[in-house]
């Protein structure tokens, strides 16, 4: 599910379930009101600044920006590396899911991330057959 949806399906299924309950009163309708998305599968971050954090294409703030994550969002970490430094904070983390990096400073992270350099790269990835492949 795309970061977009999953922000709209958390809001709505917070939304209504509160709202039900305050309407109705009821607790076995609050028990039956839509279940919060779980976090992410370890290491994982949770962005804590309040005006929302970009995703970078590259480790550095010359990089574009690909996406933007809000506040209190949480995303998969691949892996991390030491770059540019922001506020005395070097590490970069590669997100899990997509192709992009997100500052240190700006998040709290769960889990134990392991350095980019550590991570077994899958030969086939880098191949001569699988930069000819099509489809």
């Amino acid at each position: 599910m795309s970061k977009i949806l999953e922000r709209r399906a958390r809001r709505i299924a917070a939304g209504s379930g509160a709202a039900a309950f305050i309407v109705l009163g009821s607790p076995l309708l609050a028990a039956a009101a839509p279940a919060q998305f779980a976090p992410p599968a370890q290491p994982y971050a949770t962005v804590s600044s309040q005006s929302g954090l970009n995703e970078r294409q590259y480790p550095s703030t010359d990089s574009s920006v690909v996406a933007v994550l809000e506040y209190q969002d949480q995303v998969g970490l691949r892996c991390k590396v030491r770059a540019q430094a922001i506020a005395g904070n070097d590490v970069w983390y590669l997100l899990r899911d997509t192709q992009a990096w997100i500052a240190a400073n700006y998040v709290v992270r769960t889990g134990t991330v392991p350095y980019c350099k550590d991570i077994q790269v899958n030969r086939l990835t880098h191949s001569r057959q699988a930069a000819g492949a099509m489809g």
